[in-house]
């Protein structure tokens, strides 16, 4: 490998309130109080044995992902945030995102996640319709984000994404639009916008709602990246829409193949050291992760083989419209663009891929079909 993939650091804060219908994250509710300091104590002892695997190289990003991580206090925020800056070192220029449930947000608690250091903030809206909302087994209520964006621009946090799902159960045209006028009109400089699906070990995955069929699924994606496109949102992902300059920094990482320290219960990473790639795991229910990092055994470790990396690689860049180039395949692969050109001639003649000056990025018809695309370049 021709350089060192840039670093960001993943924490997963695994409990909820309530476990969604919909939701095949590693989530778990909770009942009583939750063990928060153990859990930080846990957290800076996972860091401190990852992170003397990557040497001095500056930590750029940081996303605290769930489960809910605005039930954490923000006085536990900034005991972490303190102890890991302790322990590494951080990009002066750091984000440092956290996602929040608008049915948690406390007064003041932003403000104080501000103080502790988080500058973006990723609100968990999906639907502003009660009737969806009731659907989707959410614990908040349209106002909820109302006042939820408030406590955002109260504590002087002027980057932050609301998400949005669509095509979900009983959702008609006008309702879809109706969300995304609703969440464009709070002016978030960054906005995820996907699909409903119904994935295995979910709720919904054994007793399917009654979703928009096909046709009316695809119109409800056309008329609303249509209507957000309009409102001067980019989409630069998938299913990741931004103003100019406010893409998530943290996700284009995973995009780009870079590498990042994965802690907390059920959490996954990636590093990169001397031609090695390794995939690191930890245990997914949360008093199994605490008991193996209080032994001293708080993750697995596997080493990617060289065959399975052109699969990992296009897994993430080729859900970004841009593409990626052919020195960014070798830099972090560590392999010769040579290994995967009989897959990406492939890929161009079913009209699924298109070359750049530098590189490849998928067609419309490729981004329609990623599964499909993707797996061209399955390990054979």
């Amino acid at each position: 490998m021709s350089a060192e993939p840039r670093l960001g650091l993943y924490i997963h804060v695994p409990w909820c309130v309530r476990k969604c219908p919909y939701c095949d994250f590693n989530s778990h509710a909770f009942k009583g109080a939750l063990p928060e300091d153990r859990y930080i104590d846990a957290l800076l002892l996972d860091f401190e044995s990852e992170v003397a695997h990557v040497g001095d190289r500056p930590i750029r990003t940081i996303f605290f992902g769930g489960g809910t991580p605005s039930l954490l206090a923000a006085e536990s925020v900034a005991r972490l945030l303190s102890g890991i800056r302790e322990r590494a070192r951080i990009a002066d220029d750091v984000e440092i995102s956290l996602e929040a449930n608008p049915g948690t947000v406390e007064r003041g608690r932003f403000a104080g996640y501000r103080a502790a250091g988080v500058n973006r903030l990723s609100l968990g809206a999906q639907t502003f319709g009660a009737r969806q909302l009731g659907l989707l087994g959410r614990i908040h209520s349209a106002p909820d984000v109302d006042a939820a964006v408030s406590e955002i621009r109260d504590a002087g946090i002027s980057n932050f994404n609301v998400d949005l799902m669509y095509a979900l159960p009983e959702q008609s045209l006008d309702e879809a639009l109706r969300d995304v006028a609703t969440a464009v009109a709070f002016a978030p400089p960054h906005l995820s916008h996907y699909q409903l699906t119904l994935e295995p070990g979910t709720v919904f995955h054994t007793r399917p709602p009654a979703l928009p069929d096909e046709e009316l699924a695809d119109a409800i994606e056309t008329a609303t990246r249509a209507a957000l496109a309009e409102a001067g949102y980019r989409r630069y992902e998938v299913s990741a829409w931004a103003k100019p300059g406010a893409e998530c920094r943290h996700n284009l990482n995973y995009w780009h193949y870079g590498d990042y320290l994965g802690i907390g219960a059920g959490a996954h990473g990636k590093r990169s050291l001397r031609g090695r790639i390794v995939r690191t795991e930890r245990p997914k229910g949360p008093k199994e992760y605490l008991a193996a990092v209080e032994s001293g055994r708080p993750s697995e470790a596997r080493d990617i083989p060289p065959e399975e990396r052109p699969f990992e690689f296009f897994l993430n860049a080729l859900r970004l419209l841009d593409g990626f180039e052919l020195a960014e395949f070798e830099a972090t692969t560590g392999l010769s663009i040579g290994v995967v050109e009989p897959a990406l001639s492939r890929a161009q003649e079913r009209g699924l891929l298109a070359r750049t000056t530098t590189g490849w990025q998928p067609t419309s018809q490729g981004l329609r079909f990623l599964n499909d695309l993707h797996g061209l370049f399955l390990p054979t």
